[in-house]
């Protein structure tokens, strides 16, 4: 094989033609949730406590409101029981 193929890509192997449709979008997408993810780490290593006490604050809370939902769904089973 004397003949290279041309694959028009750069050094850094990024493709010739810019994304466009669905690939745009979902590339447009991860992005923006990759730059989200950034912020969020940087805002919890400058305050780690108050992410935390955000973190354990949001689980008790989604705790208790499965223990209602799951309390409140039994209440309404008179006298059906599994079997």
């Amino acid at each position: 094989m004397t003949d290279k193929q041309n694959l028009n890509a750069g050094f850094t192997g990024k493709p010739a033609e810019q994304p466009e449709g669905l690939t745009k979008a979902a590339k447009s997408a991860a992005d923006g949730v990759k730059r989200e993810a950034y912020a969020v780490a940087y805002g919890v290593r400058d305050h780690p406590h108050t992410a935390s006490a955000l973190l354990l604050g949001t689980g008790i809370l989604a705790f208790g409101l499965g223990y209602l939902l799951g309390r409140s769904s039994t209440e309404n089973m008179t006298g059906r029981y599994w079997r």
